[in-house]
């Protein structure tokens, strides 16, 4: 399945996402204070930074599960929101038809088989015809190998089946941007290559993704950008290299340090 506005687009190059000044908090907890953010067509941007510096806070704004208290979202050109005011449960409800989200714990319904997973959103929120949606979802998953899984419910998967269901289900919503919340943080480590491997493969088709990951090795070979998040803000952002390699930030140093020698 190609991207709906990615690489492939007569947009490349152009931004597909613009975040200005976003803000969130959650009674006096201040979790984001200021995010500025672009990200063109067909790129892909790498969010690290420590627990709690509110990344995921972010992407959740991104994709409306969260409603943010300040700043504005803009998707092409023809979805923005100025949070400057409480947007309608229209506007937030279109911002988030344009992105689709892969979660940590892959929070699948546990009640539905695989497939009917996969056809949940398509079908109940977008309404498209169920026969379409079918034989669109039946292909993902025997792409990603689990056509045999069809029928099966997600206790009956492992984690890193779980999860490929969970970039399924984004996929067959057709978003013009996909956002992974920590795709890996929960599977065991022999099944986090499996499921970067996917990631890497919706990358080099030109799917414009931003991931929030503590995986600084996938970061380097899939990332365009990387951007540093701390209190809040973001701290550094560039090339993968410079950022990773050789931050200027003493903030972005001392993170990469002790996440690379813990001990």
């Amino acid at each position: 399945m190609s991207p709906t506005d990615g690489a492939t687009s007569s947009g490349v190059g152009e931004p597909l996402l613009t975040v200005r000044g976003l803000r969130k908090s959650f009674g006096d907890n201040t979790v984001l204070r200021s995010v500025d953010l672009t990200v063109e067509r067909g790129r892909v941007l790498a969010l690290i930074g420590p627990s709690g510096s509110g990344k995921t806070t972010a992407l959740r704004c991104l994709n409306g599960l969260e409603t943010a208290d300040g700043g504005t979202i803009t998707v092409g050109d023809d979805v923005r929101l100025d949070f400057a005011s409480a947007p309608s449960p229209r506007a937030l409800a279109t911002l988030r038809d344009c992105s689709a989200m892969v979660f940590q714990h892959y929070n699948l319904f546990p009640h539905k088989t695989v497939l009917e997973n996969v056809l949940e959103g398509p079908v109940v929120v977008q309404r498209r015809p169920v026969a379409d949606v079918t034989r669109e979802a039946l292909g993902l998953l025997e792409r990603v190998g689990l056509s045999e899984k069809r029928d099966a419910y997600p206790f009956e998967l492992s984690g890193g089946q779980q999860q490929r269901v969970g970039i399924v289900r984004a996929l067959a919503l057709r978003p013009r941007l996909l956002l992974f919340d920590e795709p890996t943080s929960a599977l065991d480590p022999e099944l986090v290559g499996d499921v970067l491997g996917l990631i890497k493969e919706l990358a080099l088709e030109g799917w414009t993704m931003v991931i929030v990951t503590h995986e600084l090795q996938f970061a380097r070979e899939v990332a365009h950008e990387v951007a540093f998040v701390d209190g809040g803000t973001i701290v550094e952002h560039g090339d993968p290299a410079q950022v990773l390699r050789a931050p200027q930030h003493e903030r972005t140093q001392q993170f990469l340090r002790r996440l690379l020698h813990p001990f």
